[in-house]
């Protein structure tokens, strides 16, 4: 067994203290189309406490990834509040980063340079320190030796660890993450799901909490201790699963499936 699988196996799935670090409160989203109101989001309610792993999934296009962005604050819900540790989140925090679908690269600029914009914002942090939180960012996500390299020059799985050494340099309390391995190859997409989750299960990480939007049932049942189903839209909640399963999870045994099944069951 190898030290990854190790460090899987032994990490507590979910933490004794329940209290939400992030609290969603009947949100309620609606865009407008010239004089209509086109309902997204209808009354959807989640929480996530502290060493917990959520994934959100639902039909595509249900408005999965809108939610996400509201959570992290990069959209204004019609109604309802999201909170972080009980104050509403209204606009980006430094406690939330988040890891995007099409990695979001600027192309001209180097695996450093595009880990260092993600600092840009912190003004308090001096421009040696900050280099130095993103070198750190770009060894623990695998990236060691590429930092000067462009991202044309890259393949598709090293420019998700730039987005996600992105947003670990931000040290941030809570990670969210929108279909983070859906532009991979399987293969890739296996060994990345590993090395993130190897990445949120060590002890000096300041991730708390993540909160994935997926509609990959596999990836779900292998990486979360909790899943919301949305429905169609306007999307709500129709169900959750709790997954309770020893890391690292077998993906052919009997309660893989299982778990499995109730997520299909209420997508269905």
């Amino acid at each position: 067994m190898s030290k990854t699988e190790q460090r899987i196996q032994s990490a507590p799935s979910k933490s004794d203290d329940d209290t939400p670090i992030i609290s969603v409160e009947n949100v309620c989203l609606n865009f407008e189309r010239e004089h209509d109101q086109i309902p997204i989001l209808k009354d959807v309610s989640l929480t996530a406490a502290a060493g917990m792993f959520i994934s959100i999934t639902g039909p595509s296009g249900c408005g999965k990834s809108s939610l996400l962005r509201i959570i992290g604050g990069l959209l204004t819900a019609s109604s309802g509040t999201v909170k972080l540790h009980g104050s509403p989140i209204t606009e980006p925090r430094n406690e939330i980063a988040m890891v995007f679908q099409n990695f979001v690269l600027l192309p001209w600029k180097t695996a450093l340079d595009n880990v260092m914009f993600g600092l840009k914002s912190r003004r308090d942090i001096p421009d040696e320190v900050a280099k130095e939180k993103c070198l750190r960012a770009i060894n623990e996500a695998g990236l060691n030796g590429f930092e000067n390299v462009y991202p044309g020059e890259l393949s598709g799985g090293m420019k998700q660890r730039i987005g996600i050494a992105r947003a670990l340099v931000l040290e941030p309390e809570v990670l969210l993450m929108d279909e983070p391995f859906s532009a991979l190859d399987n293969l890739t997409a296996d060994h990345m799901r590993t090395e993130i989750y190897s990445l949120l299960i060590n002890p000096s990480s300041p991730i708390k909490t993540v909160i994935m939007v997926s509609h990959n049932v596999e990836e779900i049942v292998e990486l979360s201790d909790k899943v919301v189903v949305l429905s169609a839209r306007p999307a709500h909640v129709v169900g959750g699963v709790d997954i309770d399963q020893p890391r690292p999870r077998s993906k052919k045994s009997e309660k893989f499936f299982d778990d499995e099944d109730r997520i299909y069951a209420l997508l269905s």
